[in-house]
């Protein structure tokens, strides 16, 4: 049951590469994925794979390392995790990958070149250390400092509930570097995991996505050269918000797909399953549930693929709009999988059924990159 609409988005390349792409998850993600969640992390051979195909760093040149790949090729990438079930335990990892082009849009020509070939080919993955234990999705109130003492930062401070915090290998780390400033006072810097006084936390435990590696770190006193700064000094909202957007445009398409895989399993379910003498389909409500699912899924895919036109036409993401995403896609799919989770009765919340892994993976999706009510936040001060 691939992931297809009949869409102008996507050129004949795009579709070869979703062909590609789809091939890779299911040899090597849906095939294995039981077992990793078994051992409790991805093997070190997926990404090396992964970067092998050109599936990582999409986004950066050939001259740097990276396929060359366009926006659509990491909206694909989002997509095609979505729509697989193995996606549910992997996706925030996956995706993770995306720091690549932030560091790539922003960074130093000497980080370009340092750091672009390793993450591509996958011997090097990064992290993206933003929130903290007083500070969520209020970048503002965060405390990890960052001082300068001759041609070095000096960082202190903590990180929580960081995606690959418990394998990644370097993290590109808000800190602030003027506290009088509020936003302005944000600087954005690379700190490699073996640098003395960096120490990985908890690995923490959740009720899905469970093989994002999401935990904690510290540093204390750790130094670091001036030149891993990414963007300039001050600046780093402006790096922050290139990786928010993305992301926001990113998860509500993770989020729409597997709002499909749902409905589509559902579909099969109900045809096949039999309560009074006929398939659950068959039932008046089931199928009013389901041309509500579908109606859902189409008014969403629209939205989502005008926002990405207007991205292509301006070569900017629109805030504003892909908060609006950010807020509708993900409750639709909370919406969907709850519904589908209930047509399947009690194999909805069996973990062998695909719905059930769906459903506590959508929840974070109404958090991550941002959560609904700070996105409503941001929409409301355009009203």
């Amino acid at each position: 049951m691939p992931y297809q609409y009949t869409r102008s988005l996507f050129s004949e390349e795009h579709e070869l590469f979703r062909t590609s792409y789809r091939r890779f998850l299911q040899e090597e993600a849906e095939a294995h994925v039981d077992e990793w969640l078994a051992a409790g992390e991805i093997p070190k051979s997926f990404w090396r794979k992964a970067g092998k195909e050109g599936f990582l760093a999409i986004g950066v040149p050939e001259a740097y390392g990276g396929p060359g790949g366009d926006f659509l090729c990491r909206v694909i990438v989002a997509e095609e995790l979505g729509y697989t079930v193995a996606g549910a335990s992997i996706a925030p990892a996956v995706i993770g990958d995306g720091v690549s082009e932030i560091i790539f849009h922003n960074a130093s020509e000497e980080i370009r070149r340092r750091w672009m070939p390793v993450m591509a080919t996958g011997e090097i993955r990064f992290g993206f250390g933003i929130t903290e234990p007083d500070s969520g999705s209020d970048v503002a109130r965060i405390r990890t400092s960052a001082l300068r003492d001759g041609d070095a930062w000096v960082i202190n401070g903590a990180k929580t509930y960081i995606g690959n915090a418990a394998t990644a290998d370097a993290f590109i780390v808000a800190c602030k570097t003027d506290p009088s400033q509020g936003t302005r006072g944000i600087s954005m810097i690379i700190v490699e995991a073996d640098r003395p006084g960096f120490m990985r936390g908890r690995k923490l435990h959740k009720m899905g996505s469970h093989l994002s590696g999401t935990g904690e770190f510290a540093m204390d006193n750790v130094r670091v050269p001036l030149g891993n700064l990414v963007g300039a000094e001050n600046a780093g909202m402006k790096v922050v918000m290139t990786g928010l957007n993305m992301d926001r445009v990113t998860w509500p398409s993770i989020a729409h797909a597997a709002s499909q895989r749902a409905f589509d399993e559902t579909v099969n379910f109900t045809r096949n399953r039999k309560a009074f003498g006929q398939a659950i389909i068959d039932f008046q409500n089931t199928r009013f549930r389901l041309a509500e699912m579908k109606t859902e899924l189409a008014v969403g895919r629209a939205f989502l693929d005008d926002l990405i036109r207007d991205y292509q036409r301006t070569g900017a993401l629109d805030t504003t709009r892909c908060a609006m995403a950010k807020i509708w896609l993900p409750e639709m799919e909370g919406r969907i999988i709850d519904q589908c989770v209930q047509l399947h009765g009690g194999a909805g919340y069996m973990d062998e059924y695909p719905v059930s892994r769906l459903y506590t993976a959508a929840r974070l999706h109404r958090i991550f990159a941002g959560t609904a009510e700070i996105m409503r936040l941001m929409v409301s001060r355009t009203i």
